[in-house]
């Protein structure tokens, strides 16, 4: 077969799994990072949405997402997926079992990780079913994973073996640091962070973790979830005393790395989706952006574009095969598709 040919028929059939995903191709050049919101959607017997059901256990849109992701590799060109964590709703082997079932489809496939949220866990940090699940072993094969926190206490089930971790990747030219800080990171976690942020300070840094922006103080009732004032978030899940809140993260770690463009996060569904641009001490833009579509079919396609100097946000409804629009909390469709500056090239 003449190349020419070749190479038409390839832009056909990329076209066509653009199309069959509702989504335009991306330019030349660009590239696409991948974050899956918050995923407690689990249904049948003895979960929290369907406590009396006799049925097997299911997370549909869970599996929605990572069939999505698989199917789109190449079409979207999808270079990494972070998973913002509340991978579980019911810290359960159950819940776990299946989940792992979930991300075995991108397993050896795309460089991802995962950010442990107050569901995957105890109020205390005891990480154990996580570990058991996901443990550090299980990615150390793949050149891409750096590795993860450490330390020599008793308690390895807190925040040690793949609890925080981090990934290194590159994509359209640029160098990449990906760090998963658990939910309240403690000040042990954030010093290991700073120093892999200095020592790559070379790559340009991506950091997930669970709690960062919604209600800026701990609401006294439900409504205030939806209706308080909202920003970075000055309050704790979990660690009790030793856990640092968001704005803690930001002043001890976040806004000290020149590197440091994006904070993705989950866990307020009553928020849904909201962003904030901060400035850093070296007047670098950090774009912090929220996303947690009460696990339901949305999940964030983050096109980076450096021929434009740019990060195209597509909110992406893997269920129903269409772009997000409008949500009950967040009317706005520029809440969910919108562009965000970022300098990639001169």
């Amino acid at each position: 077969m003449p190349r020419a040919l070749r190479l038409l028929l390839a832009g056909i059939a990329l076209a066509a799994l653009a199309r069959a995903a509702d989504l335009d191709l991306p330019p030349a050049g660009a590239f696409t990072i991948v974050v899956i919101p918050d995923t407690q959607g689990y249904r049948g017997r003895a979960t929290k949405a369907t406590p009396q059901s006799t049925e097997p256990l299911t997370n549909p849109v869970f599996q929605n997402h990572t069939r999505w992701i698989a199917e789109n590799l190449r079409a979207q060109n999808i270079v990494f997926v972070s998973h913002v964590g509340d991978i579980v709703d019911i810290n359960n082997a159950e819940q776990w079992t299946l989940a792992r079932e979930c991300l075995d489809r991108l397993h050896g496939v795309v460089p991802y990780s995962l950010t442990v949220g107050n569901h995957d866990m105890t109020s205390k940090g005891d990480a154990s079913l996580y570990q058991r699940f996901f443990p550090a072993e299980r990615f150390r094969a793949f050149a891409w994973y750096g590795g993860s926190y450490g330390h020599d206490r008793s308690e390895q089930n807190v925040s040690a073996n793949n609890v925080n971790s981090h990934q290194l990747f590159s994509a359209g030219g640029l160098d990449f640091i990906h760090l998963s800080l658990e939910c309240n990171a403690p000040d042990d976690v954030l010093a290991w962070a700073d120093g892999l942020l200095r020592q790559h300070a070379g790559r340009r840094a991506i950091v997930t973790t669970h709690m960062d922006l919604g209600p800026i103080e701990r609401p006294k009732d439900n409504e205030g979830y939806i209706k308080d004032p909202k920003g970075r978030m000055n309050w704790v899940k979990i660690h009790g005393a030793r856990g640092n809140s968001a704005v803690q993260m930001w002043e001890k770690l976040f806004r000290r790395h020149a590197n440091l463009g994006f904070i993705f996060s989950g866990d307020q569904s009553r928020t849904t989706a909201m962003r904030l641009a901060a400035r850093g001490d070296a007047g670098n833009t950090v774009h912090s952006l929220l996303s947690d579509y009460t696990s339901s079919g949305p999940l964030r396609v983050y096109r980076f574009v450096p021929s434009a100097n740019e990060v195209r946000v597509i909110t992406y409804d893997t269920t129903r095969r269409a772009l997000v629009d409008s949500t009950t909390h967040v009317e706005a469709r520029d809440q969910h598709q919108f562009t965000l500056p970022y300098a990639m090239k001169p």
